[in-house]
């Protein structure tokens, strides 16, 4: 039997087939006898699949190692992957092309990677927020409409132009819609984590950016269905109205017969329980079903996939949903269908000049319409230029949404090899170059100058104590909130609590996204409180909000972060300036398990807090709770004191802690001897024969007496023991320790941040965790023994106390709106990335 020479995908494209050309393939999938029978297994369709699969996703994967300083979106390396195996630059390799990606492979790898296409969509339409527009009001519609149309008319008027040099013997309508719709539309899920990279998620700019995302894809949706109507319509006009009269139809049809259905499946759902396989498994080849009609109506298999995505409501169900999905379809399909787009880009294939500068200026002016549009209606809505500028990049981040519609438009042969590859080169550097702009734009100033007061120290020790609490999961509150009853707050000495939950940004938290912008996390009621991260979220609120209800002195404000590990130190430093943080409170990257040990939580936690600890704008505190919050009467805490602004610092901490009746607080300075031998330990005012030498002579070491002084001045009495050691190096240091009684609920010790002393010489050298210091990771250790927690302390950036202590009355105000009273605001400004 002949075989017809086998042809790249891009001549298969190419070429105009008046008959359907033949192509043969093995009899097997996969070799019978393998190479000891001297077979080549890349003949067989199952093994080259293998391969192919693997070169690409581990080319893509290294090469979004190499661009991830850039923080750009994973499908920018997912195309440039599928470029460097295309015919642009490793098909120049003589048959490479034929023999690692023939015809018949391409066609099972473009099934594969439809398939992943379908349900890509199927996951979008569930994120989508359905009521986000209307909860916005018009203003979402202004700015898209602003940014849309305008881009859109750029891009039909460039199709006439480029009409005769380009596209001749096409349908031009169709050209003009496909080129205005690729000119006009963003991306909703490359959006989100833009909005992320940039710290914008909860900022207004965020949330009007993902609404009007929303918008575009709609208008997308439905502009697409026309066009493809309109390219198949043969010259018939009533083709494409029909086309999108059908799809107006079934998806009203869809959600009047699907909703009520998923939302039965949602309510069979016990709380904290998985789907039943029956139902997940039943939706997901619904999806199947509506893509084949959708394709059947002439529109599209993904508008089926997106119209079921969007009629499954976006709470338990469609998280489980999406979980059971999308790391298989990110991970591994979609890959396959970018490949598919890197392949069919050929840059040997631009050669008409003029047509490409024409394409390449109407990106550019498309780009600067959308910017000055959104400043125009920014200033419009009493915003600033600044926030429209943003806004304007934002409209501009490309995706998967811009790569479908070029992609489609392409197969239909509305877009041509030269403005194809054009169009997707102008797609990735313009959504390349959005997130560096933005950082530039929002790059933090330092506008905080009458922010003084970074440390637990102050003049007036009863001014009001702000405090960044930092947490990742509900089981990390306790202590927390045990920590901050424990620094006694009061009416006359008012503690600001604001409670930061972060979150990991990863690609199933959209719908998080999108009720963090919108500012739901503190409505108890909202419909979406089953959501992990929402009922997380959920959770603490309610905590911080029943402590505040019977604690005096404490007021509470809910704040939420969004964002990669790598990044989230920065959403902690930003926050911390922002709200004028004192100290910023750290979980430990472990939690006691049940017999005692510590088991490690997700290891970037401690990544985040070293980061913190090295660029933190006030004091930070790290605390190993070991049920701080158990139930007793009174609490024991006991300051470890070597000397140093780290160990000054948890004496001002220990100040405010021994005010409280039920606290019962020692402090123990260790001091060094000249001989080698330790005295016995002496009560506030015995004297000691040991001859004292200090560690260090000069300054600090005086501000160590003066702090002591100081403090056993207001606490004298019997109020507060004070106990001295007199030790000559770290066994004696050490042995000291171990020696106390045990019965502490709470070790406060200072981090020691670069300072040597012989007392802690060699306990660095077999530290687990240097960032708590030599006396933290020791206490820390489990080891050690003891079953106290442990806070450590880093001073922060010690300014000169003002003449008036008080802050200025202007960033003194604050607007508490998880109880909706006032507490203070710092009037209008508002970091991008948190929620007031």
């Amino acid at each position: 039997m002949a075989v017809v020479p086998s042809i790249s995908y891009l001549d298969y494209h190419r070429r105009n087939f008046t008959e359907a050309p033949v192509v043969c393939y093995p009899r097997t999938l996969a070799s019978y006898f393998g190479i000891w029978d001297g077979e080549n297994p890349f003949l067989y369709t199952v093994p080259l699949f293998l391969l192919q699969s693997f070169l690409l996703i581990s080319l893509s994967r290294f090469i979004d190692l190499l661009i991830r300083p850039l923080r750009q979106p994973r499908y920018v390396a997912e195309i440039i992957g599928g470029f460097i195996l295309g015919p642009s630059v490793m098909g120049r390799i003589p048959q490479f092309t034929v023999v690692i990606f023939p015809l018949r492979s391409l066609i099972i790898l473009d099934t594969m990677a439809q398939l992943g296409l379908i349900y890509f969509i199927f996951v979008i339409g569930i994120e989508v927020e359905k009521n986000v527009t209307v909860n916005n009001s018009v203003k979402p519609w202004v700015f898209s409409m602003a940014s849309t149309i305008p881009s859109f008319i750029i891009g039909a008027f460039t199709s006439f132009v480029i009409q005769h040099h380009l596209h001749d013997g096409v349908n031009k309508w169709a050209f003009l819609i496909y080129l205005g719709l690729s000119s006009s539309i963003n991306s909703f899920s490359v959006l989100g984590t833009v909005l992320a990279e940039v710290k914008f998620i909860n900022s207004e700019v965020g949330r009007l950016a993902l609404s009007v995302s929303i918008v575009n894809h709609g208008f997308a949706f439905m502009m697409l269905a026309f066009s493809i109507g309109l390219a198949q319509s043969k010259g018939d006009v009533l083709v494409p109205v029909w086309t999108l009269l059908s799809g107006l139809a079934f998806y009203v049809l869809s959600l009047v017969v699907l909703k009520p259905i998923n939302n039965w499946v949602e309510r069979q759902i016990e709380k904290g329980e998985e789907v039943d396989e029956i139902y997940a498994s039943t939706i997901l080849m619904g999806v199947m079903v509506w893509s084949l009609i959708a394709d059947a109506l002439g529109i599209h298999v993904i508008f089926g996939a997106f119209v079921f995505g969007m009629a499954v409501p976006n709470g338990p169900l469609g998280e489980a949903l999406i979980e059971k999905v999308e790391d298989f379809i990110n991970g591994f399909l979609m890959p396959l269908y970018y490949l598919i787009i890197g392949l069919r880009v050929q840059i040997s294939s631009v050669r008409e000049a003029r047509g490409s500068i024409i394409l390449i200026t109407m990106t550019i002016a498309c780009m600067g319409v959308k910017i000055i549009n959104s400043v125009f209606v920014a200033v419009m809505y009493k915003m600033t230029p600044g926030e429209g500028i943003s806004l304007g990049l934002l409209m501009n981040a490309k995706g998967a949404m811009d790569i479908i519609v070029l992609n489609i438009s392409a197969s239909k042969r509305m877009l041509g090899e030269e403005t194809f590859t054009i169009m997707l080169m102008m797609s990735i550097l313009v959504t390349s170059i959005i997130t560096p702009l933005l950082k530039a734009l929002t790059k933090p100033s330092r506008r905080l100058a009458s922010y003084k007061r970074r440390t637990i120290w102050w003049p007036n020790p009863d001014s009001e104590l702000r405090l960044l609490t930092c947490i990742y999961v509900p089981r990390q509150v306790p202590g927390l909130i045990a920590l901050v009853d424990v620094t006694h707050p009061s009416k006359r000495s008012p503690i600001f609590v604001y409670a930061f939950h972060l979150v990991e940004l990863t690609g199933r938290n959209s719908v998080l996204i999108l009720n963090a912008a919108t500012n739901e996390f503190a409505d108890g009621n909202n419909r979406y409180s089953e959501c992990r991260a929402l009922a997380h979220s959920d959770h603490i609120f309610r905590s911080f909000e029943s402590y505040e209800q019977y604690a005096g002195g404490v007021s509470v404000q809910f704040l939420n972060a969004i964002s990669a590990y790598a990044t989230m130190h920065e959403d902690v430093v930003y926050a911390a300036e922002d709200r004028h943080a004192t100290l910023i409170l750290l979980p430990f990257h472990k939690h006691v398990t049940v017999d005692g040990g510590m088991s490690p939580d997700h290891p970037a936690i401690r990544t985040v807090n070293q980061n913190v600890l090295s660029s933190a704008p006030c004091s930070v505190g790290i605390l190993i709770d070991r049920g701080l919050s158990g139930n007793r009467v009174r609490r024991r805490v006991m300051l470890l004191f070597f000397g140093g602004p780290d160990d000054r610092e948890g004496l001002a901490l220990a100040s405010r802690m021994a005010g409280h009746p039920a606290i019962e607080v020692t402090v123990l300075r260790f001091l060094l001897v000249a001989r080698g031998r330790s005295s016995v330990s002496s009560r506030a005012g015995e004297s000691d024969e040991a001859v004292k030498l200090t560690v260090e002579d000069g300054d600090d070491n005086l501000k160590d007496d003066d702090s002591i002084a100081e403090f056993r001045g207001r606490w004298g009495g019997g109020v507060v023991q004070y106990l001295e050691r007199m030790v000559s190096n770290t066994e004696e240091t050490v042995a000291e320790i171990r020696n106390l009684d045990g019965e502490q609920d709470l070790y406060v010790v200072g981090r020691g941040k670069g300072k040597k002393s012989p007392l802690t010489e060699g306990l660095t050298e077999w530290s687990e965790c240097p960032e708590l210091g030599p006396i933290g990771d020791m206490l820390a250790s489990t080891d050690f023994g003891t079953e106290a927690s442990v806070l450590v302390l880093q001073q922060g950036e010690l300014e000169a106390a003002p003449a008036d202590v008080h802050m200025d009355p202007s960033v003194r105000l604050y607007v508490n709106k998880s109880n909706g009273r006032s507490t203070g605001s710092t009037g209008n400004k508002h970091i991008p990335g948190h929620s007031m």
